[in-house]
């Protein structure tokens, strides 16, 4: 009935020590790491490798394409190395795969130096300026769409998209989730809350990510055969599936990402929940910008974030009928009120600097 997918967004500090972002490494660099991983022939039709070849695996770069004034790409700026799992019938199929090509990747992308590193705001920037400025065919086709118009923030965040779908759904039945999912979102995200760092500081909260993004780019968006059955927003609710495969697909991209590969796990079972649940009211279009960003503050410490998830929570478990043991991490991270993000806190408060604090994650 269901079918799960994974998309994870991978950061690096590089051999010196310094965070690997668009300022200081070259697409060449993370092109050697891809090039000495599988390619695995029986991924496709399910996985789009798209018109600029890059996504040619499970495993591809990350960042902002360039183009000529002939529309011609001649650049990607990279801030990171994305693995894509294949499409699966179980949550537990879609974390193994995930796991076995995190362990590849960190295999090789030691070799050359880079190290996997837990953040999903880059902690020393606090804005993507493109080098050379954009041209007027770049301008033109960033206005071809909301997420194109807002693409460099994403040159900032790393998070994942959690990928779900309904076999013989309806399109109405999979828009009415993720308007759903697009409402709920403020009160889940903090599960997954890792980017307490800002401007190579600590900053004021538990997540720049939701509280800078989260309302320019989606929170969940779905994916349909027509153009006609597309919904006008801004930002967009839905899309046109780009290969048979995506027709259908739910994908809820507003976590941060996590380098405990389980929490993933409780976050799909708890976005699985809430597609089948039939007791919650709320449907939204758009984010609720304002709620992210209380939630991005304060997390579970704000009442009304705190009971709305444990609501949500409690809902999606009685829908899931006792099939509902992934479930687990987030009733603890509930019980104690806290994200992810406390753990990097404390982390920062017992090394001292967010290099040092990032070398300690996804162990």
């Amino acid at each position: 009935m269901f079918s799960f997918g994974i998309e994870h967004e991978v950061a690096f500090l590089n051999a010196r020590g310094q965070f690997a972002d668009f300022t200081c490494t070259q697409f060449q660099e993370f092109d050697r790491i891809i090039e000495q991983l599988p390619t695995y022939t029986e991924d496709y039709p399910q996985l789009r490798v798209g018109d600029a070849g890059i996504k040619k695996k499970r495993w591809y770069i990350e960042g902002i394409e360039r183009f000529s004034e002939a529309g011609k790409m001649v650049a990607c700026v990279p801030k990171g190395i994305e693995i894509r799992t294949t499409i699966h019938s179980t949550i537990e199929g879609a974390i193994a795969e995930l796991e076995e090509s995190f362990a590849r990747l960190r295999e090789v992308a030691l070799q050359h130096g880079f190290t996997p590193v837990l953040i999903s705001f880059n902690p020393n920037y606090t804005s993507y300026e493109p080098q050379p400025p954009f041209n007027r065919y770049e301008q033109a086709r960033r206005e071809s769409s909301p997420e194109k118009r807002t693409e460099s923030i994403p040159m900032l965040t790393y998070g994942p998209d959690l990928n779900l779908s309904i076999a013989g759904m309806p399109k109405e039945g999979a828009i009415d989730i993720a308007r759903k999912l697009t409402y709920y979102s403020p009160y889940i995200v903090p599960f997954s809350f890792s980017s307490p760092f800002y401007d190579g500081q600590l900053w004021e909260g538990l997540s720049a990510r939701t509280y800078l993004r989260t309302g320019a780019r989606p929170a969940a968006m779905v994916f349909l055969e027509f153009p006609e059955d597309l919904i006008s927003s801004d930002p967009s609710l839905t899309k046109i599936a780009r290969l048979p495969a995506e027709v259908g697909r739910i994908e809820f991209k507003a976590f941060d990402s996590c380098d405990d590969f389980q929490l993933y796990a409780a976050l799909l079972t708890l976005l699985k929940g809430i597609a089948l649940d039939r007791s919650l009211p709320g449907r939204a279009t758009t984010p609720d910008r304002e709620l992210h960003q209380i939630s991005a503050l304060q997390g579970f410490a704000d009442a009304k974030i705190f009971d709305t998830a444990t609501q949500v929570l409690q809902a999606a478990e009685q829908a899931l009928e006792g099939d509902s043991q992934l479930l687990q991490p987030l009733h603890a991270l509930l019980e104690r009120r806290e994200t992810p993000a406390h753990r990097l806190l404390r982390a920062f408060e017992q090394f001292g600097s967010v290099e040092q604090t990032l070398k300690h994650t996804y162990r």
